[in-house]
């Protein structure tokens, strides 16, 4: 998020109004189909704007190397304190490192971040991190991304995008317009999945309908190709 966005972001960790955006258990999405990525055990996964989420714990059960970034100390303390795990704190440049086994948590600014602070990336491992950041401060987002890991590294992207009822049929197993004006310089563009999700709740008079659709993307660096 840009610098502007920062003080809301950490009043809603002081305020523990984390509930529309922390999951309460592993992403259902990444077990059915981060296997088919095939990465070797130890390859190392960025994990943008981490929250305390326990995707970092599922993929460094995988054996994966992680290296994440989040603004609230107080999201750091609690993803090792909930999930009992003792971590090792120092500094490195601008960011204070908290670490325990594979997995390393820089707790800082993301646009702060440069290449020399994350190493080599295989894969970024971006679940609703983008789609969690206000639209003007995206591109920002995508442009930095591009910056600090190198052309030949992987997105593995998590979406949730709101679709009106009468549009649900057009969009489904679409590309989102943004998704491919964001990224499709740089990457290759694969929609792995959709789901759509109806609101069970029915409108209020003169609401359209609004559905959740869930989207897995692989993006391929150009650099592989």
């Amino acid at each position: 998020m840009s610098s502007s966005d920062n003080p809301l972001w950490l009043q809603l960790w002081r305020d523990k109004q984390t509930d529309d955006f922390h999951q309460k258990t592993v992403n259902q999405f990444l077990p059915r189909f981060w296997p088919a990525l095939q990465l070797a055990k130890h390859s190392r996964i960025f994990v943008p704007l981490c929250g305390k989420s326990l995707d970092m714990i599922w993929l460094a059960e995988q054996g994966h190397e992680i290296i994440a970034i989040e603004l609230s100390t107080l999201a750091i303390k609690a993803f090792f304190h909930e999930n009992k795990l003792k971590p090792v704190k120092q500094h490195r440049g601008k960011f204070t490192q908290w670490s325990h086994g594979r997995i390393k948590i820089l707790c800082g600014d993301f646009f702060a971040l440069n290449s020399d602070d994350l190493g080599e990336i295989d894969t970024v491992y971006d679940r609703a991190a983008l789609t969690a950041l206000p639209e003007d401060t995206r591109k920002l987002y995508v442009e930095h991304m591009q910056n600090i890991i190198s052309d030949s590294s992987n997105v593995f992207l998590l979406t949730i995008e709101d679709i009106e009822a009468n549009n649900i049929q057009q969009n489904h197993g679409q590309v989102d317009a943004e998704i491919t004006s964001l990224y499709a310089e740089h990457f290759l563009i694969k929609l792995t999945y959709t789901e759509t999700v109806h609101d069970p709740y029915p409108p209020l008079p003169n609401q359209i309908p609004v559905s959740a659709e869930f989207k897995v993307y692989k993006l391929s660096g150009r650099g592989r190709v």
